[in-house]
């Protein structure tokens, strides 16, 4: 959400950075899907929590 107190170029490399770090997180998301569910539950995963989350099929 703007803020009137900062500038137009401040709002919009935070409007940039918070796009980019929702499209590293769903990359990262589509790629550990592609892990076995033995796996995912080691590490702190689930499917469903990552479905949820939402990826992104740019590593195919």
């Amino acid at each position: 959400m703007p803020n009137k107190t900062r500038g137009f170029f401040r709002n919009a490399y935070d409007a940039m950075l918070e796009a980019r770090q929702r499209q590293a997180n769903q990359y990262v998301n589509g790629a550990l899907l592609m892990l076995d569910d033995e796996t995912l539950k080691a590490r702190g995963y689930s499917r469903a929590e990552l479905r949820r989350k939402g990826s992104s099929g740019f590593y195919i």
